[in-house]
């Protein structure tokens, strides 16, 4: 496990392989809360291998510039996950933001303050210009999340993402990094 931050009330992390029994926990605990959320999961999903090959791929994106994935760990316990992925270089400098939360730490202010620290890292550290997050229109607290820290709406894209077998609609939520400009 790496340490990459620590705010207020958890550390995020980079987990190795050798964590894959605290990523299967947390996806096992939040299986349900999160099926409306995500793509379809077979079953091979809810497996420690299929668990430990997903790090090991993050890993290896991670080390390729393409992803900065944190977990959000708290008491030794994963309780969501943030990641910037798709990150593009050259005159775009610009990524999409994801993120996931255990069901039982919902409205603590928690996925706020992790992504507040990823943001700072995003502009600060990797020098990104833009951070795009789609969300769905139905996820209202997704959307009060990346509000709050001053994402604005972009516009709405049709039909963008297979989400649990349904193609959804998701407003696309911008943050610029201002300094850059």
């Amino acid at each position: 496990m790496n340490i990459i931050s620590r705010t207020e009330r958890m550390d995020l992390m980079q987990l190795e392989q050798a964590s894959a029994d605290l990523v299967l926990e947390y996806v096992v605990r939040n299986r349900s809360f999160l099926e409306p959320w995500e793509p379809e999961r077979n079953e091979e999903f809810y497996t420690l291998t299929h668990q430990a090959a997903l790090l090991q791929q993050e890993a290896v994106k991670i080390k390729e510039g393409q992803l900065f994935k944190v977990w959000m760990v708290q008491e030794g316990r994963v309780i969501g996950s943030a990641a910037l992925s798709n990150i593009v270089r050259g005159a775009f400098q610009s990524c999409h933001l994801g993120y996931k939360m255990d069901h039982a730490q919902l409205n603590k202010g928690l996925m706020t303050e992790a992504l507040r620290s990823l943001v700072a890292y995003a502009f600060e550290e990797l020098k990104l210009h833009r951070i795009e997050a789609n969300i769905m229109p139905r996820n209202e607290a997704s959307l009060q999340v990346v509000k709050k820290l001053g994402f604005y709406d972009e516009g709405l894209a049709h039909k963008y993402l297979r989400i649990h077998g349904v193609w959804e609609d998701h407003i696309h939520m911008v943050l610029r990094n201002e300094a850059m400009e």
